[in-house]
């Protein structure tokens, strides 16, 4: 079986996912920037990422699940389109109220790349699927990471608001793109939307690859978003009081994790892709080790970083193909299970990182993160699945 996937078609992916996906994280550097002009606090104007964060969870959980139920491309053009009219909304709010409601939506609009992943899946052969999910996943986190330090940018050089419009502009130049180039799909699920909501609570029970691949999934992206919520305040603070835009510049050796993508799912293509994220939680282990003997070094902590983000692109892209090879008709859903606990689990680190920094500071955040991996490891040790737990059932 050969991959229906051409190489133009899994980059164009790559890129739509990581241009998508950065709309939810343009607006954090700029809270002070809007602040000042809707003359409200800080804290006031923040909550624009909070709104925008749970308009992500929101469409991640209501709308991943369609994409077995309708027809993919058209889907992904309606929510990238939606997303423009969002962002020209923020763009043009002469409100913090209406901005925040625009954050909703812009948040709401931009879960796309969680259905673009499930196409490629779809479309990729069996033997090729590990190494387009890496591809794909490079440029998803690339987007993460550098959305910040280009908004920062932006903002500064424009205004808050130039940047929802050059983000509107991007996202319409897309739709228009992937109108033309993405591939059509037939959904497989004939059931009403109950039904097909109350097949996620029969995926859970009945996959025990997808329980274990989540559970490990949301303590690496715990790991990811306790570490990035805090390293602000390891570096903000002494021996290194950098500023906010010498911060983002750190961005960029996770974005050289991020590069390891494809060879990580390669290496699940030719092996076992469960190994691949045995390997990806030791070095997640090793990581906050690092980290913290490294607190006053500047090259040990971007070691640590690239060794972090090494390590969490090993469990999650092979995670990704493990989960995607259950039941081909099912995966849109099997998605939403897995990104669902996966946003809770960077939810709940960044709400743990804060209160360790301030009981502990960096040697409490270090011993979390070791926490979470020792954990991670208690359960890929002791959850082997057996030619039991890999029975496809069919939910459609």
């Amino acid at each position: 079986m050969t991959s229906s996937l051409s190489r133009a078609q899994m980059l164009l992916m790559a890129f739509a996912t990581g241009l998508i996906v950065a709309n939810i994280y343009y607006s954090q550097p700029l809270v002070v920037l809007i602040s000042k002009e809707f003359n409200v606090s800080e804290s006031n104007a923040g909550q624009i990422n909070f709104y925008t964060q749970l308009g992500y969870a929101l469409g991640l959980f209501f709308c991943t699940p369609l994409g077995d139920k309708l027809e993919r491309k058209k889907q992904i053009i309606v929510m990238t389109l939606t997303s423009v009219v969002a962002l020209i909304g923020a763009a043009v709010t002469q409100n913090i109220f209406v901005l925040k409601i625009a954050g909703l939506l812009i948040g709401f609009t931009s879960m796309v790349p969680q259905l673009i992943i499930p196409m490629a899946a779809n479309l990729a052969a069996p033997e090729q699927r590990g190494r387009i999910i890496g591809t794909i996943m490079s440029g998803l986190l690339i987007g993460i990471l550098l959305s910040r330090t280009l908004s920062g940018f932006i903002g500064d050089l424009w205004g808050w608001r130039a940047m929802f419009y050059i983000a509107a502009g991007i996202c319409l130049v897309l739709a228009i793109v992937m109108t033309f180039t993405f591939p059509s799909s037939k959904p497989s699920f004939q059931g009403s939307y109950g039904q097909l909501m109350k097949s996620l609570v029969q995926l859970v029970k009945e996959q025990h690859v997808l329980r274990e691949a989540t559970a490990i999934n949301a303590l690496a992206f715990g790991s990811f978003g306790m570490f990035w919520t805090t390293m602000v305040l390891l570096l903000s603070a002494s021996p290194f009081h950098f500023n906010a835009n010498t911060i983002g510049l750190f961005g960029l050796a996770a974005g050289m994790g991020a590069l390891m993508a494809p060879l990580v799912g390669k290496i699940a293509d030719k092996r076992n892709p469960r190994v691949a994220i045995g390997f990806g939680v030791v070095i997640m282990l090793l990581s906050f080790v690092l980290l913290y003997i490294s607190r006053h070094n500047v090259i040990g902590l971007i070691v640590g970083i690239i060794l972090l983000d090494m390590g969490i692109q090993g469990i999650h892209v092979s995670n990704q193909t493990r989960i995607y090879a259950l039941i081909p008709e099912a995966r849109n859903r099997i998605n939403t299970v897995f990104m669902t606990g996966s946003f809770i689990g960077t939810a709940m680190g960044s709400a743990i990182g804060l209160w360790v920094w301030d009981l502990y500071q960096w040697f409490g955040v270090c011993l979390v993160g070791i926490i979470f991996s020792l954990i991670s490891i208690t359960i890929y040790w002791f959850t082997y699945p057996s030619k039991n737990n890999l029975t496809k059932v069919s939910v459609s």
